[in-house]
């Protein structure tokens, strides 16, 4: 409907899914979860900022020394109040959302909150720094903090506020409060804890003022204080040394996991979890070592206020596990899941067997292991582990590293298999047949037409035979000492090495390539490529998980294609098939090259995913990925219209005549919020939707006085 001399717009919000979470892994260490720092250095806040907080819509608020900020994860707005009002203090010390939506804003002259676009300021506790804020289970606020040089708390109820500690029981300052899950409501002063409900307050002594209080694993109360965590039980206040953890605490966090977070002075963050600590500082990357707040939002993210910026940690889809967690070294060049369960990993300081956590490590000098250099691995049908070395090749059995003597030295590349007990092993110098560890046959590269050697190998239980992928590039069948059936690019066959080959039980082989993904079926060679909507060209390896869908590891993340998309493809080679693509902010370290070792995938009977990123091992479980089961918030948080702003309303009512209009939105998911893409429509203007990308703005000119519609879809 057109408007006389006026431009009518109005806002609809779309929500769709995004990635995100709910807990995090509580097995992890803190360095293998996903962290994001936003430092003061770089200009991303001004000061210091003291505590944190999120509202229902989703967004993140920080108390800051330079005011109150809004945080969607990707943009931080000072707060203004509305209609002109102010808070009691520019300095926000704390904050806390309450079960009805009312944000309460703690500051360093008084108490305010927020809700519904009106500002309330509470009298009563004019000119008290508010350091501390908490709701009961009865719904009343409780504020803990100081008034001139006395310690002080008030209750709010029913916007009117009732305080104590003008007696001067508090000592100095009010400095925590918590509510136990048996209803006592506990405070932390400068004279002490105090139980302050039910019944007569009662107080307990302590060395130190509690900066911060949480329920015990077995009951009692946990004590942060500088001189360590101390436990409150039966009465009495008693140190509770927790391995690790030391002194100078500043706060405390029971994420939703159970996993214990610990806020230091100048160590940076503590996490206590089964049974260990970890510790993550400015040197791995922490804004700052001293820890002002924790805090975990909605989606199970943790988010940490330093002295100097902020922090989010996350999970990742993809877990690493180096050097940190105990191998032998990040330089991991082959991976074998074993019948048993465990993981064998190659590496170039000895190898390694993982199982269930627990780590062995073999070298040469107290094992027999041929070198501590180890490249290949393979297990044979009898459940014994061949491991190959620049000096040498050895399997295990009973416990005892057996060397093989007769294979020259020099390095080996992929180990097989067939269905005859025969071993199949690629060398520098040809392709060698071992027969119970004895050399039967020795085959040079040139009988194969190649003066290359086979990085890939792939037996064929069918058809009977060997299929050989080259690392110059080119497939070959080989049997019964005769080469077979061969395929190169101009058959269609992805160019550059060939890096893995899979057989399905229906006879079609897959070549992982630098030039994609071939499809080899009846003589017939098609490939996967970019143009069918792979991230790039070079195909790693492939695997397929328990529910049947396919894995790459490509050279710019790891891609799931669901079977049933890649089977369309395969009868439709122009067909473009829906995948998945795992890159960098889900923990997948892209490498553009591998080693030419195997194998460099495997899949362990849980049906979790291992791949070779270059500094570790990384697995990834199909069946428990990090995705949102929730939809994003969506809000449209301003529009200017010729350098005017004009509050959102659903019927805005603007000038005639606008030259220029800007629209800014958000969606509210703080997992991963680069990863949002969006897509707007102004009805009256756009004819379609407009995929925009990670854009939280649209701009629009010239526009005609009629009637609009703005629509944003996350």
């Amino acid at each position: 409907m057109r408007m006389e001399g006026r431009a009518a717009v109005a806002a609809v919000m779309l929500l769709t899914c995004c990635r995100c979470v709910s807990a995090l892994n509580p097995s992890l260490d803190i360095n293998q979860y996903a962290h994001t720092a936003w430092t003061v250095r770089e200009g991303f806040f001004k000061g210091l900022i003291y505590s944190i907080a999120q509202t229902p819509d989703g967004y993140l608020w920080l108390g800051t020394g330079f005011g109150l900020l809004r945080f969607d994860g990707v943009r931080n707005v000072p707060w203004p109040p509305p209609g002109g009002e102010a808070l009691p203090s520019s300095v926000v010390r704390s904050l806390r959302v309450a079960r009805d939506g009312r944000l309460w804003i703690g500051t360093d002259e008084g108490l305010a909150s927020w809700k519904d676009n009106k500002l309330a300021r509470y009298p009563e506790l004019a000119g008290q720094s508010v350091v501390t804020l908490f709701e009961d289970r009865e719904g009343t606020i409780w504020a803990g903090g100081q008034l001139s040089s006395a310690g002080r708390l008030c209750a709010i109820q029913s916007g009117g506020a009732q305080c104590y500690g003008e007696d001067g029981r508090f000592g100095r300052n009010v400095t925590s409060l918590y509510e136990d899950s048996g209803g006592n409501l506990w405070t932390g002063t400068r004279t002490g804890l105090w139980r302050w409900k039910p019944g007569p307050p009662t107080n307990h002594p302590t060395p130190d003022a509690p900066f911060a209080l949480i329920e015990g694993d077995n009951g009692g109360l946990w004590i942060a204080m500088h001189t360590g965590i101390w436990k409150f039980d039966y009465g009495r206040v008693e140190p509770y040394p927790l391995p690790g953890v030391g002194r100078s605490l500043t706060s405390l966090l029971r994420d939703r996991s159970g996993g214990l977070w610990i806020g230091t002075q100048d160590r940076g963050l503590l996490h206590v979890h089964q049974g260990r600590t970890d510790v993550f500082a400015r040197t791995d990357g922490l804004s700052g070592d001293h820890i002002e707040g924790l805090f975990e939002d909605r989606e199970g993210n943790i988010w940490v206020a330093t002295r100097d910026g902020l922090d989010r940690f996350r999970d990742f889809a993809a877990v690493t596990i180096s050097e940190k967690q105990g191998l032998s070294s990040g330089q991991v060049l082959s991976v074998l899941a074993a019948l048993d369960g465990s993981v064998w990993l190659g590496t170039v300081d000895g190898l390694t067997r993982w199982n269930d956590g627990q780590i062995a490590v073999y070298r040469k000098r107290a094992s027999g292991l041929p070198d501590d250099d180890v490249e290949s691995l393979f297990q044979d049908d009898r459940g014994r582990v061949w491991v190959s070395t620049l000096h040498g090749l050895a399997y295990i059995e009973n416990g005892r590293f057996i060397p093989v003597s007769a294979l020259p030295e020099g390095s080996i590349w992929p180990i097989t298999g067939d269905s005859a007990g025969n071993l199949w092993i690629s060398q520098d110098r040809g392709l060698f047949r071992l027969l119970g560890a004895q050399i039967v046959e020795q085959i040079p590269w040139a009988r194969l037409g190649h003066e290359d050697f086979a990085y890939a190998l792939s037996p064929d239980p069918a058809q009977g035979g060997l299929w050989l992928g080259f690392v110059k590039g080119g497939v070959t069948s080989f049997k019964d000492g005769k080469v077979g059936q061969s395929y190169a690019v101009a058959d269609g066959l992805g160019q550059g090495q060939v890096t893995d080959l899979q057989l399905d039980l229906d006879g079609t082989l897959w070549a992982s390539t630098q030039g994609g993904l071939s499809r080899i079926r009846n003589g017939r060679v098609t490939t996967l490529t970019s143009k069918n909507g792979l991230p790039c060209d070079a195909v790693h390896s492939m695997m397929e998980d328990d529910d049947h869908s396919v894995w790459l590891y490509t050279a710019c993340g790891l891609v799931r294609i669901a079977r049933t998309e890649l089977d369309g493809w395969a009868s439709d080679p122009q067909w473009t098939p829906h995948l998945t693509v795992f890159d960098s902010s889900d923990g997948v370290r892209s490498t553009p090259i591998i080693t030419g070792y195997s194998p460099q995938v495997a899949k362990t009977g849980d049906g979790k995913l291992w791949f070779l990123p270059g500094d570790g091992v990384s697995v990834i479980d199909p069946r428990h990925l990090p995705f949102n089961k929730l939809p994003p918030p969506v809000h449209i948080e301003q529009i200017t219209a010729d350098r005017k702003k004009y509050q959102t309303s659903s019927h805005l009512r603007l000038p005639p005549l606008i030259r220029d209009l800007e629209i800014d939105y958000t969606a509210l998911s703080l997992v991963a919020p680069e990863k949002i893409r969006f897509r707007v429509k102004l009805e009256g203007r756009d004819p379609d939707w407009k995929d925009v990308g990670n854009e939280r703005k649209a701009f629009y000119n010239d526009l005609p006085p009629r009637n609009y519609r703005f629509r944003v879809a996350a």
